[in-house]
């Protein structure tokens, strides 16, 4: 595979220090590269995922990945594409973040292979037993100041009047190329790629290297993904979307990619999945001919879904999230009731209501907030628009008791084809 074309192909390389020569290189074989990431939470979340699966793409070509956790530039913070100084973390805590990450990267990563297999390592083994009279000495002598304070991302915060950049994190480009004059010496590793707010921190690396080892060696920064309307990626009103299940459910996870914008559809089929070209051209296809079938959004969100949760736990996001379309509640785990019940309002009812004779379904459509009252929610009956737990009711005498309650405690009610209400017995 020329990985490099692949790359390019699905807009994935951002700059890169010399493509060519790069491309030569890795004509005559097997290259280790690496990508950092700081580990400032004990998840990773869908911003992360472009430059890992940048990884799994070159150990899918062949090559040999590093994955570089920050035990040492995550206790300093990166000042890249940020306004203001990171809250410092102690060691345990970035301890328990990176072993917590662990069990995500080996969704994204093969470190099991006996070809090419990943690796997993933390530059604080490196770096903590580093003197800060040695590294001085060492490192700081080959940087100058003046070239400093003219990367981007120190530049940035040096003209912020309001906080600056103190001298912790201006030091934080220092630790970075460490980590690749390190890694280039103790693992022979030849290319760094990151997000392209890293090029500064990358190209820095190169420079130290050379100096340092008389080696050549290479840098590739992958685009920082932006939505079309102009928000963050991998935002939402409830904040991050996690990898971490417990942080972000497996239905919204799923949702998240499902409401992807249609102008950024098939841009995100090409940065965030494996699906082979011809397969992408044809979903483009099919999406520019009938944007309302949704069928990129849907495989979209599938293959992310599936890459990150498995099959299993994709399948009952899925069948979740046509609930909302009238689609089959029976088999659906409580937890996975509960994320979709989240979607739509809700009011609860006082469950000896559905005790005894229970309550009649015009009363409870009120209730509910379906209908204005007795005479509306009778017609609307009348006319077949009334669904319960999505189950067509046209009986204008329906009594509803707790043997219809879901997982014990929930009445999920629909008018016409989109207009939800849910009922919480308590």
């Amino acid at each position: 595979m020329d990985i490099l074309a692949e790359l390019q192909w699905r807009g994935l390389v951002a700059d890169c220090t010399d493509t060519e020569e790069l491309t030569k290189r890795m004509a005559t074989g097997p290259i280790t590269l690496y990508c950092g990431f700081d580990p400032t939470a004990d998840s990773l979340h869908v911003g992360n995922l472009v430059p890992l699966l940048g990884l799994r793409r070159f150990q899918l070509a062949g090559h040999r990945p590093i994955a570089l956790a920050g035990g040492a530039t995550g206790s300093i913070g990166d000042p890249s594409g940020k306004s203001q100084e990171r809250v410092l973390l102690t060691t345990e805590h970035i301890a328990a973040n990176i072993a917590s990450v662990k069990g995500q990267l080996a969704r994204l990563l093969d470190f099991e292979t006996s070809a090419n297999p990943a690796r997993l390592l933390d530059n604080a083994d490196w770096t903590t037993p580093v003197s800060y009279i040695d590294f001085l000495r060492e490192i700081g002598k080959h940087f100058s100041v003046n070239m400093m304070v003219h990367k981007e991302s120190v530049k940035a915060r040096m003209e912020d009047r309001d906080h600056g950049i103190s001298y912790t994190e201006f030091s934080y480009m220092l630790l970075q190329a460490f980590d690749f004059y390190h890694l280039c010496r103790e693992a022979d590793c030849e290319l760094q790629i990151g997000g392209s707010d890293q090029w500064g921190n990358i190209t820095a690396g190169i420079d130290l290297t050379r100096k340092k080892l008389s080696r050549h060696v290479w840098g590739l920064t992958l685009p920082l993904i932006t939505n079309a309307d102009g928000t963050k990626f991998g935002k939402t009103e409830k904040g991050a979307v996690w990898l971490d299940p417990a942080k972000t459910s497996i239905y919204r996870f799923y949702q998240f990619w499902i409401n992807t914008d249609d102008r950024d559809v098939v841009r995100y089929l090409k940065y965030f999945t494996f699906l082979p070209r011809e397969e992408v051209d044809a979903l483009e296809a099919a999406h520019n001919e009938n944007p309302g079938q949704r069928a990129a959004h849907r495989a979209l969100a599938q293959a992310v879904t599936e890459m990150i949760h498995g099959e299993a736990a994709t399948a009952d996001a899925v069948k979740a999230s046509q609930i909302l379309f009238g689609g089959e509640i029976t088999g659906i785990s409580e937890a996975n009731f509960a994320d979709v019940a989240a979607e739509v309002p809700s009011t609860e009812i006082p469950a000896a209501d559905l005790t005894g004779e229970g309550a009649g379904l015009i009363s409870l459509l009120v209730t509910a907030g379906l209908a204005k009252s007795n005479g509306e929610a009778r017609r609307d009956l009348k006319g077949g628009g009334i669904y319960l737990n999505n189950e067509r009711e046209t009986d204008e005498n329906r009594v509803v008791k707790t043997d219809s309650l879901l997982f014990g405690k929930f009445l999920l009610l629909r008018k016409g084809k989109k207009n939800y209400s849910l009922l919480i017995a308590a």
